[in-house]
């Protein structure tokens, strides 16, 4: 119950300034009385509610059940059995690129951010796009960068050398993709990185940089979440260029 309490406190400061703005400009600027007053305070109640209880829901769950994943598929005692004086190699860890591929997809599908925004692009485009379509690119993007970042913290690789590459291709692909879709396909890679995928990309990254030796949860733990926002609008790009004689 105090964390609970602790975390309901947080989040009504965080949204007294949303609800000062809000109302200030609509009383103060706009001086008109706020139609369906009540359903907008019902609103934010909820609203309020909804976020406490997830943040809550994050600490209890997600955050530890990532880290647990991770220190468990990289455990000496699941992994490969090595003879005396090898050293493990990176296709030992095959199971935590596959989980981290599967969770990363199926984490964006249940993204409420995308979920919207699909929904939004698929009115706007009068029926042309398809929402489950778009939400399947944008989750094999995001399961392909997840996957990429684990295997450079495997490797011990630096960040910069992902992140460099992958602009180099967004920059490319943009040149090519048809006009239209550029914009969704950059806010493709915002919004998969939202309330649902960033704590558990974070706690698995985090986990998996503890596990293994020479690794540092400071270097090496972040950053995953750079590539997931990137690889998002690649796969969309790609998409659109592929399917361009149809969407046009």
């Amino acid at each position: 119950m105090a964390l609970l309490a602790e975390h309901f406190l947080s989040t009504l400061r965080d949204l007294s300034l949303i609800v000062i703005i809000l109302f200030g400009f609509q009383y103060l600027v706009i001086r008109r009385p706020l139609a369906r007053l009540k359903r907008v305070l019902t609103g934010f109640l909820l609203a309020l509610t909804g976020l406490t209880l997830f943040i809550v829901g994050l600490e209890l769950a997600l955050f530890p059940l990532g880290s647990l994943m991770a220190e468990q598929l990289v455990s000496p005692d699941f992994l490969p059995t090595l003879a005396e004086g090898a050293e493990r190699h990176w296709r030992d860890y095959y199971w935590i690129y596959l989980f981290a591929f599967m969770i990363g997809a199926s984490t964006t599908i249940a993204e409420p951010a995308l979920i919207a925004v699909s929904e939004r692009a698929h009115q706007a485009s009068n029926g042309t796009l398809n929402p489950l379509v778009l939400r399947a690119v944008v989750a094999i993007g995001m399961a392909t960068g997840i996957t990429l970042g684990v295997w450079r913290i495997v490797m011990g690789w630096p960040l910069t050398w992902f992140i460099g590459s992958a602009y180099l291709v967004v920059i490319a692909l943009t040149l090519r993709c048809p006009k239209h879709m550029i914009p969704l396909a950059y806010d493709s890679g915002g919004v998969t990185t939202s309330t649902i995928t960033v704590p558990i990309i974070t706690a698995l990254g985090l986990g998996l940089a503890t596990q293994i030796p020479e690794r540092s949860p400071v270097l090496d733990g972040f950053g995953m979440i750079a590539l997931a926002c990137l690889f998002p609008i690649i796969s969309v790009m790609g998409y659109a260029i592929a399917v361009h004689p149809k969407t046009r």
